[in-house]
């Protein structure tokens, strides 16, 4: 049951509003002076405080009322506090209000509306408290994490790539292969490097090759080796991936383009850890950790002929999935930041311009816009104007109600949203059926700081 602190030197009044809270399971710790209430704060779990503004006969100032609330705020600085207010000092309650009081009420109140406060209050205040505990958790975790393994100097805020990197650290050290999965761009290769880093076969050799970067008829020679004359062009033999591997892991990017011959071959030295460089009759073995990656819908290509099944299930023993940088938001602004370098500093409009773009090129395309905006800044605090992205949707005319604009939720409602989805800008703004750019529009104009 939510208990609610009421500090008020006048009787009839505390009675009054025990009677109203006990009717809707609020419990109530009474104080008569401030002093009391204090007293009783420092003692006892309140979820929100009603306070009075004047407590000694015939004054009407508010000033106890004021040095009552800082003295609170000091002491519990996110603990909701609603000032019962006559009209005669009704201005020094506004500018409580402006100071972080989270309402005023003038005598008599309207019960409805007071209750309606104070629930609303009281289930803010415990969603802020859930995501003050999430938040120490993830710190708690993340610490531990970066304690416990070798990250590669990985950078990252949102809990959607903790988990994934989580995952990672997890699987490193059994000898199975991993295929990790998500668009261009992500980040794929610095998950694989963690893979490798925590494995039992850290210390030995990282070898990558981009299957998507090479010819269909180059690739078998990239992995497996040929001998001279194996091919045109081939005048001395060449040691492939796997066996500059051996002993160590092998990451193969865009798994997908390996031509059907090359799966076949795969397939066997996942198997044996045996293979044949092209042109040669003698079979090497080696020892590799393979970890692969892709941005192609494999279970398609396989309906399409174009992919070996049993491959599939070879590689993907493990799977890691790195959503795209628009999926995990609170990664944006550390990650720009880090690829600017010491010195250089981002301004408030460039980080608002950095979280409502869209990023379909994710990582690699953020790396890119932060390079350009290096060269191009003319002093060390980077603008929205030298990021070069397309403007963001003018906010809509006042009478108008494009798809965004049909609702206006307030402060509190945006609030619990937040909280609800941990954080996490695109579910908040999902469950207020606005887009994620118009749910940041509406923070930056109620001056919330995103979690």
């Amino acid at each position: 049951m939510p208990t609610v602190l009421i500090i008020d030197d006048n009787a009839g009044v505390v009675l009054a509003l025990d009677v109203l809270f006990s009717l809707h399971d609020i419990a109530t710790l009474r104080a008569a002076s401030p002093q009391e209430g204090l007293d009783l704060l420092a003692r006892h779990q309140v979820d929100l405080v009603l306070q009075d503004m004047n407590f000694t006969a015939d004054t009407t100032s508010g000033a106890e009322g004021v040095a009552l609330f800082r003295a609170i705020r000091a002491r519990h600085p996110e603990l909701p506090v609603i000032l019962l207010t006559a009209w005669t000092h009704l201005d020094a309650a506004v500018d409580l209000v402006k100071a972080g009081a989270a309402d005023y009420l003038a005598k008599p109140w309207d019960d409805t509306r007071l209750i309606a406060t104070v629930n609303n209050l009281i289930a803010l205040g415990q969603a802020r408290r859930d995501l003050a505990r999430r938040a120490q958790a993830e710190q708690r975790q993340r610490r531990e994490l970066e304690a416990g393994h070798d990250l590669r100097g990985m950078v990252w805020q949102d809990p959607a790539t903790e988990r994934v990197i989580h995952l990672a650290c997890q699987v490193a050290r059994a000898d199975v292969p991993v295929l990790i999965s998500g668009p261009n761009g992500a980040g794929k290769e610095g998950i694989a490097a963690i893979i490798q880093a925590n494995s039992a076969v850290r210390d030995g050799p990282f070898v990558v090759l981009n299957c998507g970067a090479l010819p269909a008829e180059l690739i078998e020679a990239e992995l497996f080796g040929a001998e001279a004359g194996a091919y045109t062009g081939a005048t001395r033999a060449r040691e492939g991936k796997f066996e500059a591997a051996d002993g160590g892991s092998l990451f193969l990017d865009e798994i997908g383009n390996l031509p059907l011959a090359g799966q076949m071959k795969l397939l066997r030295v996942l198997e044996t850890g045996r293979f044949e460089r092209l042109g040669a009759n003698r079979e090497r073995q080696v020892k590799v950790r393979v970890i692969s990656a892709t941005n192609a819908d494999l279970p398609a290509m396989i309906r399409a002929g174009t992919f070996r099944e049993d491959l599939f299930y070879r590689l993907n023993v493990i799977e890691l999935k790195v959503p795209p940088l628009a999926a995990r938001p609170a990664d944006i602004v550390p990650l720009a930041v880090h690829f600017l370098g010491a010195g250089r500093q981002l301004h408030a409009d460039a980080q608002a311009a950095l979280l409502a773009h869209g990023w379909p090129g994710n990582v690699r395309e953020l790396k890119n816009v932060m390079l350009r905006a290096s060269l191009l800044a003319r002093g060390d605090l980077i603008l929205a104007g030298d990021l070069g992205l397309p403007a963001a949707p003018a906010a809509p005319p006042a009478g108008a109600a494009p798809d965004d604009a049909g609702r206006e939720p307030d402060r509190d409602a945006i609030g619990l949203a937040l909280a609800r989805a941990g954080g996490v800008v695109a579910q908040a703004a999902a469950e207020l059926g606005l887009s994620r750019q118009a749910l940041y529009r509406r923070m930056e104009r109620l001056g919330i700081v995103r979690p």
